[in-house]
């Protein structure tokens, strides 16, 4: 008689549901999961409070207002959970838009601990970088894991931050209006192995050409008055850091959750995949 093929193990996935366009990265991360293979049944969740996020494999932190979403996480006790997911869990986490200032570890364009940040991601961002709401814009976007051939990505821009630094970097000037998130070590061996120090891997950037013409140019040159020579060169440049990848979080100036593309969503489906074999190899749990 043959042996009865084990159950599959469910692997919950969260969307931190405070604020911003959660449901529909519920809808897109649905339709990408029909697409791909996995050895764990995949459900998905929205997250407002810590225990909804401990039951968590993984998590998106979607597009909004950072600065709300911080203040509502803090007052929810919702925060410092975040961090652990993140940095001491060593979960896998995708922050979009505002989600990716959350996962920096350094903002810039905010007022002395006017922004909390969980951190993750060892880059400082520029907020609001491209301008104001109206000034919204698409733009096509070569992303690094598409294929040879395959169609550009549509990467939709709303009031839309930067990543303007790879840290470790300048600190910059004492005086700028500038935070830095707390700093946590991860929890065990196991989730040591999910660190990547110092390598963030860029996935997209955006070259100013393709830029609006109107509404963009003052937003997109470096301030008037900066001291640090390393921010001014940044910005300066040619091409705009809008999608970064270090160790388990993902970080994207974009919204890909508004494009109906489900590209993005199975490629990173299938990394949270990747990250719990692994896990299980190594003797942690899913």
């Amino acid at each position: 008689m043959s042996k009865a093929a084990s159950p599959k193990r469910t692997a919950v996935i969260g969307v931190l549901a405070l604020q911003g366009a959660f449901h529909e990265h519920i809808q897109l991360l649905q339709r990408a999961s029909t697409q791909l293979t996995s050895p764990y049944d995949l459900a998905f969740t929205l997250v407002r409070t810590a225990p909804q996020l401990a039951a968590c494999s993984a998590l998106i932190i979607p597009g909004g207002e950072s600065t709300t979403m911080a203040l509502v996480a803090e007052r929810s006790n919702l925060l410092e959970p975040l961090r652990e997911f993140v940095k001491v869990s060593r979960r896998p986490t995708w922050g979009t838009c505002a989600g990716m200032i959350l996962l920096s570890e350094s903002a810039n364009r905010t007022k002395q601990g006017g922004q909390e940040l969980i951190g993750g991601l060892d880059v400082r961002v520029n907020r609001n970088h491209f301008g104001r709401q109206v000034e919204s814009f698409s733009a096509p976007l070569k992303l690094g894991f598409l294929g040879e051939g395959e169609e550009p990505f549509v990467g939709v821009f709303i009031r839309a931050p930067v990543v303007e630094t790879l840290l470790p970097a300048l600190r910059g000037d004492p005086e700028a209006e500038e935070v830095h998130a707390p700093s946590k070590k991860p929890r065990g061996d196991v989730e040591r192995h999910f660190v990547d120090e110092g390598r963030v891997e860029v996935l997209a950037e955006l070259r100013r050409g393709v830029l609006p013409k109107v509404g963009l140019d003052k937003a997109d040159r470096p301030s008037e008055g900066v001291k640090d020579s390393e921010r001014a060169r940044e910005r300066a440049g040619d091409a705009r850091v809008v999608a970064v990848r270090q160790g388990n979080v993902v970080g994207t100036s974009f919204h890909p959750e508004l494009t109906g593309d489900v590209r993005m969503h199975r490629w990173w489906l299938e990394r949270v995949v990747e990250d719990l074999a692994r896990r299980e190899k190594l003797g942690g749990e899913v």
